[in-house]
């Protein structure tokens, strides 16, 4: 069974995908004063920017098993309650409780990033680039709000708790319009003949697979460095909390026309390899800038920063080219984001500790450089057309 294709559903996605980095950039832009009212540590303070990527992996194995006992639609949308439920329990309270509302958040985060995309596979066939360009468009659009608001509605609100858990309403109506949006199915042909063969493979078995699995997690360790640290990063250049607020806004819009089209570019090409090494070579112009002069141009390199993250839609939908069936889609997704998002949380919490023990930002900015290096090369290979 799918979910009917309809203008709706496609609304009730776009809705869905604005709420799936909140939780990450709503905390980064004001993490220095979030550490400083809960007298918390620098390993702490690693963690919590860790932790979604952590969560992302651990929940994102457990996707396809729920998806199987509820349906996507349902799923998704328990996903979503819960999301909303962990967004206002991370404001309730110490360090401890802030660390279990993030896991919560996160982990029906890590739901939505799997089944979301074996929807659009789904239910939008036909147009899988545009209908992941507007997922895109959209995560990137509620992930560069919630970066640029939080800092002035925590201001205006009176502190960090109440400009975090403003958060929590767009979630809620995500939840409603997908509640409505997701109500009609329809039988896929050809759907129960395959279904035993594709649970006894194993992605795990394949080397694309794996190609395509340690991609996510390079990209995905960049993302959530410059998600979770830049801000600080020039804070500790001299730049003021509202404003590098507004630049980790910039670095998540800038990414919102790219995922308009470039999904759509990508599945247009036969091979998908040139794209993305052009999309690595231009983020790495910006770590270099924020290495070497990063008070001289932050919005440039926070622009060039941002055009890398447009990687990520190009990732999902080369996993939906490299396979043939939304089964085989939601294994290899569910592989690559459940691996790959826990290799990936090494990056943000080893930025923390080694800028902690450091007391600069060179040598993590070095490694974010190497990062973009492997993504290049493991793009150039997955982007070659084949199926795992």
């Amino acid at each position: 069974m799918a979910l009917v294709g309809s203008g709706l559903l496609a609304v009730a996605v776009a809705l869905a995908a604005t709420n799936l980095r909140i939780s990450v950039t709503s905390t980064s832009s004001v993490l220095a004063d979030i550490s400083h009212g809960l007298a918390a540590s620098p390993a702490w303070t690693s963690a919590i920017t860790a932790a979604p990527s952590v969560c992302f992996g651990l929940a994102a194995v457990l996707a396809p098993w729920l998806a199987r006992r509820l349906g996507s639609g349902s799923a998704i949308a328990v996903s979503l309650a819960v999301l909303l439920v962990g967004l206002l329990v991370r404001v309730a309270g110490g360090s401890t409780v802030l660390l279990v509302g993030t896991f919560a958040a996160s982990s029906g985060i890590a739901v939505c990033n799997v089944l979301i995309p074996v929807v659009v596979k789904e239910s939008f066939p036909k147009r899988l680039g545009l209908v992941t360009g507007i997922y895109s468009a959209a995560l990137a659009a509620g992930s560069a709000s919630a970066a640029a608001l939080t800092p002035p509605l925590s201001t205006a609100l009176g502190g960090w708790r109440l400009g975090l858990a403003v958060w929590a309403a767009p979630v809620l109506l995500a939840l409603v319009v997908w509640l409505i949006g997701a109500r009609r199915t329809v039988v896929v042909a050809g759907s129960g003949s395959t279904s035993a063969q594709e649970r006894r493979r194993s992605m795990f078995r394949s080397p694309l697979a794996w190609v395509a699995t340690l991609l996510f997690a390079a990209q995905s360790t960049y993302a959530y460095v410059i998600m979770g640290w830049l801000p600080q990063i020039l804070r500790d250049s001299g730049i003021d909390r509202d404003t590098a607020g507004m630049l980790l806004g910039v670095t998540m819009v800038v990414a919102v026309p790219l995922n308009l089209f470039v999904p759509a570019l990508a599945a247009r090409l036969k091979s998908q390899s040139a794209l993305v090494v052009l999309m690595t070579v231009v983020p790495a112009i910006g770590v270099v800038g924020l290495l070497s002069a990063p008070t001289a141009a932050p919005l440039l390199w926070t622009l060039l920063l941002g055009l890398g993250t447009g990687i990520f839609p190009v990732v999902l939908t080369m996993m939906a080219l490299r396979t043939r069936t939304s089964a085989e889609t939601a294994q290899l997704s569910a592989m690559a984001q459940g691996v790959g998002y826990l290799i990936s949380s090494v990056g943000p919490f080893a930025t923390g500790l080694v800028h902690g023990a450091l007391g600069s930002w060179t040598v993590p900015l070095l490694l974010v450089l190497a990062v973009l290096l492997v993504q290049a090369v493991l793009g150039a290979v997955f982007g070659r057309p084949r199926f795992v």
